[in-house]
């Protein structure tokens, strides 16, 4: 049986709670702040179309962090250098760290909230999961690299975003350094470090 296509209002209602979630994340002091009563007010739906659609805010905040995560995954499942499969694990790992990074401090709360949100460990959710699988397979494969499982660990953790809202919110370090600072920490690991 062919897969059944969503009604059009249902895709519409789903763009409208991500924008309204997206916004209210970027605008809130703390995510703890972002109800589902505040995402469905500012989506203009009702609190039930966004418990049937996600289960709960946990829910929520998974869909969408998957959603805005969706052109990441795609470059580096598929594509070119510097994050696509074809690159050198040396140059590969950097480029990684950086996109994540760059990903969470583009969306700071929203990255705090699906860390911080569940009951479930940090460690044991599936993207934290893909991500380290990734890395420790790379830094395999990488020359000098020694006990990838744990450098992996270490590498990521470097890239939490309770450290980066800690880091670029209430440090106020700029943005262009704490890329250079990981640059520099992850060349450390790598024996890259010039």
């Amino acid at each position: 049986m062919p897969e059944r296509k969503p009604r059009k209002d249902a895709v519409r209602n789903r763009a409208a709670v991500f924008e309204a979630a997206d916004a209210l994340f970027a605008a809130c002091r703390s995510p703890e702040e972002v109800t589902m009563a505040d995402i469905a007010t500012a989506a203009g739906v009702g609190k039930g179309t966004l418990f049937r659609a996600f289960g709960d805010r946990t829910g929520l905040i998974r869909a969408l962090c998957a959603a805005r995560l969706e052109p990441l995954r795609k470059a580096v499942e598929e594509g070119p250098e510097p994050l696509g499969p074809a690159t050198p694990p040396p140059q590969r790992v950097p480029a990684l760290l950086d996109a994540v990074l760059c990903f969470k401090l583009d969306n700071r709360h929203l990255a705090l909230a699906l860390e911080t949100t569940g009951s479930d460990s940090p460690y044991l959710m599936e993207h934290y999961e893909r991500w380290h699988a990734l890395l420790r397979d790379l830094l395999d494969r990488t020359p000098g690299a020694t006990d990838s499982d744990f450098a992996a660990h270490a590498l990521l953790a470097a890239t939490r975003a309770d450290l980066v809202e800690y880091l670029a919110g209430e440090k106020g370090v700029p943005r262009e350094e704490l890329r250079a600072r990981l640059a520099e920490f992850t060349a450390g690991v790598l024996g890259t470090r010039a």
